[in-house]
């Protein structure tokens, strides 16, 4: 329920709240990358914003993918009997493939085919597996039976620190999307503010689907098979059980739709960052497209291997393992890119303060912290941490010239109350860079 709430709503606040000042920033800006924004916003010449989002990118883009290769070990292991290791592989060698070989264009047409499977599946499966278990009463009845805590809102930790801890960290999962560079990425594609409303109701759309098809999977699943060894496998297990053997090639495609969508766009992300943020923005060598694109693949590749050496050695707990990568990427990039789009005090010290601080928060957590208090979520204080050092750092340095001037413009343009009697330039104008601050 947590988690639904928390994604659902953070998806939801995304596109109404980020999505359109965002766009206009970046429009103006002629942004391509999410690299890209935070140094023309912060008229950052040295490039320290460019640099620090690069290396937080790669890092977290390689536990992210290892993830997903987990996933796919899984999948080939229960769908086809191969061994773990194998399934890693051959999924590492599908993604990297059609990664490497097609680019953006295949990423984008790929993933708008890949979700029609997924929302399809998740509206299929839960429905047979209730039906198979005996509907919703006899559902409800023997998780009761079999865990009465599964059925309560607080997971039977009542309102305990343990069970706000718990729910606070679920529903902290939803608000990483309001600065996730893979969703900030997919608004600076975009055609136009036009786009918006529409794209904002398919995304909602699709995130309760895919939330409430998969819950409901896994409560159809515990009942029907309340042996199963591994959780994480129920999908598989329901997928070769509930239906005849012709359908299992479906289902593990579904399943690999559902790995690739993740992973290839973040590993696109990933190489642009390193091919075009560091190497063609600060060093500009003479090099032709073609050079540039095999840097960009050579970069995937290296974090492909890498993902791979992570994924296998040892059998994790995907979902955990996923919400790390989302915390680290999430903490770092959230708090820096509200306070830019809403705050005009917030400066380029302020943002490097904040995305150092929320990644440190995120991963310093985990490793020091997260099992003596709760086990909460590190998204909370990671996120708390980065919210704090923007805020503070900025306070005591000086903001970019034409800050307030430039948000004022993007109010304007898209809507939101502004600041009368600024200089706000106008909506249709692209403001220039004003020189880098000299106090901060």
């Amino acid at each position: 329920f947590w988690v639904i709430l928390g994604e659902v709503l953070g998806v939801t606040l995304a596109w109404v709240l980020v999505a359109r000042p965002f766009k206009e920033y970046t429009d103006r800006y002629d942004s391509i990358t999410v690299p890209d924004y935070l140094e023309d916003r912060f008229r950052d010449s040295a490039h320290a914003l460019r640099v620090l989002s690069a290396l937080i990118i790669f890092s977290m883009a390689a536990f992210y993918t290892a993830a997903q290769l987990t996933a796919s070990g899984k999948a080939f292991e229960s769908f086809l009997g191969t061994t773990y290791e194998a399934g890693v592989a051959i999924g590492a060698a599908i993604v990297l493939y059609y990664t490497t070989v097609g680019g953006f264009k295949a990423v984008a047409y790929s993933d708008l085919l890949q979700g029609v499977l997924m929302v399809a599946c998740l509206l299929v499966l839960p429905i047979v597996g209730f039906v198979a278990a005996g509907g919703w009463g006899e559902v409800t009845a023997a998780l009761a039976v079999a865990d009465p805590a599964l059925l309560e809102p607080m997971g039977g930790m009542g309102l305990s620190l343990a069970g706000v801890a718990s729910a606070l960290g679920f529903v902290g999962i939803g608000f990483a999307f309001l600065g996730s560079p893979q969703l900030l990425t997919r608004f600076i594609s975009g055609r136009g503010q036009d786009e918006i409303t529409d794209a904002s109701l398919i995304a909602v759309l699709c995130v309760i689907v895919f939330d409430v098809g998969a819950i409901f999977t896994g409560m159809a699943g515990r009942v029907l098979f309340p042996g199963l060894g591994d959780p994480e496998t129920i999908y598989p297990v329901m997928g070769t059980e509930l239906f005849p053997a012709v359908f299992t090639g479906i289902f593990l495609v579904v399943v690999l739709a559902a790995i690739m969508s993740t992973v290839d766009s973040l590993l696109i992300l990933a190489s642009s960052a390193v091919v075009r943020d560091v190497i063609q923005q600060i060093f500009d060598p003479p090099w032709t497209e073609r050079t540039f694109s095999r840097w960009g693949k050579a970069t995937t590749v290296v974090i492909g291997a890498a993902a791979l050496g992570l994924a296998l050695p040892e059998v994790r707990v995907i979902f955990w393992f996923v919400l790390f990568a989302w915390s680290g990427l999430a903490c770092a990039f959230t708090p820096v890119v509200l306070c830019s789009l809403f705050w005009k005090g917030t400066t380029r010290a302020g943002a490097i303060a904040g995305m150092v601080g929320g990644f440190t928060g995120a991963v310093g957590w985990v490793l020091l912290f997260k099992e003596r208090f709760w086990d909460l979520y590190e998204m909370i204080p990671g996120f708390a941490v980065g919210f704090l050092a923007t805020v503070i750092v900025s306070l005591l340095t000086r903001p970019p010239d034409g800050a307030a001037e430039e948000l004022d413009a993007v109010c304007r343009a898209v809507g939101r109350p502004f600041r009368p009697g600024t200089g706000a330039v106008a909506p249709g104008e692209k403001p220039g860079k004003a020189p880098a601050p000299t106090g901060d």
